[in-house]
């Protein structure tokens, strides 16, 4: 018999419960979760995997989430995965993408499914997505072939490290902006697509890097979005503050900058002080190709690495990754440029 699935839960709007002060997190969310599976139809109740059930010791809402918590439940899940079937995460949609991008780097080469889930409306909300979006994960745990990890929403199968949310309210609140679904739950059953998996890609690869991100100290990754006018003091003043190793630079359509000397000179400085410095787009859809235009042509001087079409969660959590990593200047570079778990 295969062994039973995984079931992590660490917090998210599909465990609370209505309290007079509104929504707060609920108590002994397990049974409330198999009494809610028992209300599926017979024969889907059925066919449901078996699972063994675990919390996180303190359950927490997901804006509250830092990479010291990415670290301990990527190691919670390397510690479980080889005597689970499967792994699931039941986690807060606010940064369920930010989790599963850094849950991707941090376990690559993982022969298991890990697929992260939560819902917009907690379990037993009247029209809930929750149970759908639990249901979803479990059956696709329960696949083999699918090998890295791996969002389930709204019936629909994502690529972690490729994921978004992009709905404050609506049931479909994830998508995948440059990269298609792995799959799809079709009538119950989950169906993926072939070819788009990482099982064939990742034969080979470094099998998991837990690397210590609590050792970078508190926010080593900055995160900057250009807006019209802004001014090189500006982008000093984060690129220069105390225990800053990297940053992500969100820039104009293809790759554009302001072409403000003083602006250049700031990143050109901080990538001369060893700081990793990113840059993607602004537009979710489509990559940039930094120096393709003039007024582009300043970061590939400055030293800044292109991010291709990979997703801000993707960017950010990368560069924290491979800081956190014993690497050089040189090799962190590489690695950035190089496709590890088909974030890019």
């Amino acid at each position: 018999m295969p062994s039973p699935l995984r079931v992590i839960y660490t917090g998210g709007t599909l465990g609370m419960e209505s309290g007079p002060q509104g929504l707060a997190p609920g108590r002994d969310f397990e049974a409330r979760l198999r009494r809610a599976l028992e209300t599926l139809p017979p024969a889907r109740r059925a066919s449901l995997p078996d699972f063994v059930f675990e919390a996180t010791p303190e359950p927490i809402d997901s804006s509250a989430a830092t990479p010291a918590d990415w670290q301990a439940l990527g190691r919670r899940l390397a510690e479980c995965h080889d005597q689970a079937g499967g792994l699931v995460v039941l986690h807060g949609t606010d940064t369920l993408a930010w989790t599963a991008s850094s849950l991707a780097y941090q376990l690559q080469g993982i022969a298991r499914p890990v697929v992260v889930s939560g819902a917009m409306q907690p379990l037993e909300a009247p029209g809930s997505d929750a149970l759908g979006n639990v249901e979803a994960a479990l059956r696709f745990a329960a696949r083999a072939e699918l090998q890295e990890v791996a969002i389930a929403f709204a019936g629909k199968l994502l690529r972690g490290v490729r994921s978004r949310k992009w709905h404050t309210r609506d049931a479909e609140a994830f998508i995948s902006p440059n990269y298609p679904l792995l799959g799809e739950l079709v009538e119950g059953e989950p169906v993926f697509y072939p070819g788009r998996g990482l099982d064939e890609q990742q034969r080979g690869a470094p099998r998991f890097e837990l690397a210590d991100y609590r050792a970078l100290g508190d926010a080593p990754v900055v995160r900057l979005t250009l807006w019209p006018g802004i001014q090189a003091r500006q982008v000093a003043a984060w690129l220069e503050a105390p225990g800053v190793k990297g940053a992500l630079l969100e820039v104009w359509g293809g790759g554009n900058v302001p072409s403000d000397p003083a602006l250049l000179e700031v990143l050109a400085e901080a990538s001369g002080r060893g700081q990793l410095l990113v840059a993607i787009s602004q537009c979710p859809f489509g990559a940039i190709e930094i120096g393709s235009y003039a007024a582009g042509q300043g970061l590939v001087d400055a030293g800044v690495l292109s991010g291709d079409d990979m997703t801000p969660e993707a960017a950010l959590t990368k560069l924290v990754h491979l800081l956190a990593q014993p690497l050089d200047e040189a090799q962190r570079r590489e690695r950035f440029r190089s496709p590890l778990v088909g974030e890019r």
